[in-house]
């Protein structure tokens, strides 16, 4: 494999991670009831630990209310608990058929602490990025070791890969700047 192809397999990587950051920055709730806030929440049910949205049915019916309805009503404890765990600060309520989430508005202080959380979510991508940036380096060397590569290539490369690491972190940071814009709106 020459160096070229190692660099478009690592920003086809850049490309992933960037996707996953912005699915995973969705997560962070705003202050409008959204079903993805809560879609991909792990429930322990039938002994694995399983999506939320493949367990029950998932719908905002008002603008500041999901309700969930599972499927299997032995499942709404578990469910619950998940809620609960998880680091989106939302109290469950059930009646024994569903689970009412209400969002409430969000004060200065929550709004500062989703900023807190969405930051780290921000900071995971770009370790992510360095992480991959580091090993397509490492198999750099390698090549230049093994199959001939010159160092002046390699060097090359390596400029390269910094200047698609540096553009891909900005990525990162743009995007976590636009939804801690949404999050400070008042």
């Amino acid at each position: 494999m020459a160096l070229e192809d190692l660099l478009a397999q690592t920003e086809a990587r850049f490309r992933k991670a960037i996707d996953a950051l912005r699915h995973d920055i969705a997560t962070v709730r705003t202050g409008r009831a959204a079903p993805s806030l809560v879609e991909n929440l792990q429930v322990e049910a039938y002994g694995t630990d399983t999506p939320l949205i493949q367990l029950a049915a998932i719908s905002a019916p008002e603008p500041r209310q999901i309700v969930i309805q599972p499927w299997d009503k032995g499942l709404i404890k578990s469910i619950e608990k998940a809620i609960t765990a998880s680091d989106l600060g939302l109290a469950p309520s059930n009646d024994g058929n569903l689970i009412r989430l209400n969002i409430p508005a969000l004060n200065e202080e929550r709004r500062r602490d989703l900023v807190k959380i969405l930051h780290k979510k921000v900071e995971e991508g770009r370790v992510e990025i360095r992480t991959m940036r580091r090993h397509a380096h490492e198999e750099m060397k390698t090549k230049e070791k093994s199959s001939g590569v010159t160092a002046d290539e390699v060097k090359r490369a390596e400029a390269q890969l910094q200047k698609l690491t540096d553009r891909y972190i900005l990525m990162a940071d743009e995007i976590g700047q636009g939804k801690e814009k949404e999050i400070l709106e008042v």
